[in-house]
C-alpha cells in the first residue's frame, strides 16, 4: 500500500520532468559565459532529461565560449545542440561540446579561425589554441577531430579521416573542404560525416522526436542582475560609459572644488569598473591603476596648482587602467584592438562633446528654464548692490587656484572671479580688468 501511495504522488515527477531551453542568440560574450557556469549545474541539481541550447550565432569572445564548453562537458543531463540556423566561430565549439547535434535545413557551422579587428588571421598562438580546443572537444563526443580543427585553420594538411561509421576517405573528397580555405559545413555535409546527428525544423520537432513532449518545458534565461552585466560590458555601452567619464572629468578640471561633473566620472567609470570586475575583464591590479590615475588627478584638482605633469600622468594612468579593463587576462590581437579603439573614441569623444557642450549649452531649452534671461538696466532704476562696476582696475588675492574660475578677495569681500584664461596659482596678487554682469574678469597684477 505504502508503495502505492509513493507511486502514486511520484508519478507526476516522473511523468513530466524538466526539458530546460536556453538561446544562444547574438555574440557570444563574457555574461553568458558566466550564465552557463551558473545555470548549466543548477539544471544538473534539479534533475531533467535535456538540456537543448538554441543556437544561431556568428560567434564572438573565445574565453567566454571556452567556458560554457566547459560547463556542458561536465554536464550529467543530455545536452542538445539546435543549431537555428547557424554556429559560426565560437559557436562551433559550443556546438561541438553537446551530446547530440541537430541542425535546421538551411544550417552551416564552422568558419572557426580567430581573427583581428580588421578580420586578419590572429597570431599562430591563438590558432593553436582554438585548432586543439576544438579537436578535444569533438573527440569528447565521439567526433572527428581533423574536421573541427580544419575549420579553424584552412593551412592545415590532412590527408584521410575516419568517419564515425568507420568508413575511411580522403580530406579532399569531403564536401566544403577546399585547399587554403576554412571548413564550414552545411545540414547536409554535416550529418553525412557525421558531425551533425539529425535535420530538423523546429524545437517542437525535436520534442517529438526525443519523447518530450510531455515534459515540462522551461526556457532558462540570464537573470536581470546578468543581464545588466552584459549590457554594461558591451563594446558599445562600456565605451559610452568612458566617455561620459572622461567628460565629467574634463568639466570638473575646469572649475574650483567638487562638483556635477566629477559626481558623474565617479557614476559612469564606477558602473564600468564594477561590471568589467563581475564578468572578470578587471583584476585588482587593474582597480589599484584607475585608483593611482584618479588619485592624481584629485591632486591636480585640490592640492597642485596650475595643470601639469601630475593631470597628464593620471589621465595617462586612467587610460591605461581602463584599457586593461577591457580586455581579458589572456587577450587576442582582436579584443586588444578592440579596448585601444574604445579608449581612444571615448578620450575624443569626451574632448569633442565638451567643446559643444559649452559653445551650446547656453541656447538649449533647459539652460533657459534654470537660468535667468531678463535684465534690468541702469535706466530702468537698476544699480548692482554689490557694485561690482566699481571694481574694475581694483587689486586683490586669489584664495584659490584660478582654472580659469575660482574664489578671490577683492576690496574685503570674498567673489566669484574668473580669468582671461591664463591659470593663476592660489595667493597671487590679481587686478580687476572688466565687469560683465556679475562675471568678474581678471589677470595676474603686474605690480
Amino acid at each position: 500500500m505504502k508503495r502505492l501511495i509513493a507511486i502514486f504522488f511520484f508519478l507526476p515527477v516522473l511523468m513530466f520532468a524538466q526539458v530546460y531551453v536556453i538561446e544562444v542568440h547574438g555574440t557570444i560574450d563574457m555574461g553568458l559565459g558566466h550564465f552557463f557556469e551558473r545555470a548549466i549545474p543548477e539544471m544538473n541539481k534539479k534533475g531533467g532529461d535535456a538540456i537543448i541550447l538554441d543556437i544561431d550565432t556568428f560567434g564572438g569572445r573565445v574565453d567566454a565560449a571556452t567556458m560554457m564548453k566547459t560547463a556542458l562537458l561536465k554536464s550529467k543531463i543530455m545536452t542538445v545542440a539546435f543549431v537555428n540556423t547557424k554556429a559560426i566561430s565560437a559557436g562551433s565549439l559550443i556546438t561541438f561540446a553537446c551530446d547530440t547535434i541537430i541542425m535546421h535545413s538551411g544550417g552551416t557551422m564552422g568558419a572557426t579561425t580567430v581573427v583581428d579587428q580588421q578580420m586578419n588571421k590572429a597570431s599562430e598562438k591563438a590558432q593553436s589554441y582554438m585548432r586543439e580546443e576544438m579537436a578535444s572537444t569533438a573527440e569528447a563526443k565521439g567526433r572527428n577531430g581533423k574536421i573541427a580543427m580544419a575549420m579553424v585553420d584552412e593551412s592545415l594538411d590532412i590527408d584521410t579521416l575516419v568517419l564515425a561509421s568507420g568508413d575511411t576517405m580522403f580530406m579532399d573528397d569531403v564536401e566544403g573542404a577546399r585547399p587554403g580555405k576554412l571548413l564550414t559545413l552545411r545540414t547536409s555535409t554535416a550529418i553525412k560525416y557525421g558531425i551533425a546527428d539529425y535535420e530538423m525544423e523546429s524545437l517542437e520537432e525535436i520534442y517529438s522526436h526525443f519523447n518530450l513532449k510531455d515534459r515540462e518545458i522551461e526556457i532558462v534565461a540570464p537573470t536581470w542582475s546578468e543581464q545588466i552585466v552584459r549590457f554594461l560590458t558591451d563594446p558599445i555601452v562600456s565605451s559610452l560609459l568612458m566617455t561620459i567619464g572622461f567628460l565629467g572629468l574634463i568639466f570638473e578640471l575646469q572649475s574650483p572644488g567638487w562638483g556635477v561633473g566629477g559626481t558623474i566620472a565617479v557614476i559612469a567609470l564606477s558602473l564600468f569598473f564594477s561590471t568589467s570586475i563581475i564578468a572578470e575583464l578587471a583584476s585588482i591590479t587593474d582597480l589599484i591603476i584607475i585608483v593611482i590615475g584618479l588619485t592624481l588627478l584629485g591632486l591636480e584638482v585640490f592640492v597642485i596648482p596650475g595643470f601639469g605633469v601630475a593631470g597628464i600622468a593620471g589621465i595617462a594612468i586612467l587610460m591605461y587602467g581602463l584599457f586593461r579593463a577591457m580586455i581579458p587576462e589572456i587577450p587576442t590581437q582582436l579584443e586588444i584592438n578592440r579596448a585601444l579603439v574604445g579608449v581612444l573614441i571615448s578620450l575624443i569623444g569626451a574632448i569633442v562633446g565638451s567643446v559643444l557642450l559649452i559653445k551650446n549649452i547656453g541656447k538649449t531649452k533647459f539652460w533657459h528654464k534654470v537660468s535667468l534671461q531678463a535684465a534690468e538696466l541702469k535706466t530702468e532704476g537698476y544699480s548692482s548692490t554689490l557694485g561690482l562696476e566699481g571694481l574694475v582696475g581694483s587689486t586683490g588675492v586669489a584664495l584659490t587656484t584660478l582654472r580659469p574660475a575660482g574664489t578671490a578677495i577683492l576690496n574685503g569681500q570674498r567673489l566669484d572671479v574668473v580669468t582671461l584664461g591664463d591659470y593663476i596659482e592660489k595667493d597671487t596678487k590679481i587686478e580687476v580688468v572688466r565687469v560683465d554682469g556679475n562675471r568678474i574678469f581678471v589677470r595676474a597684477a603686474t605690480n
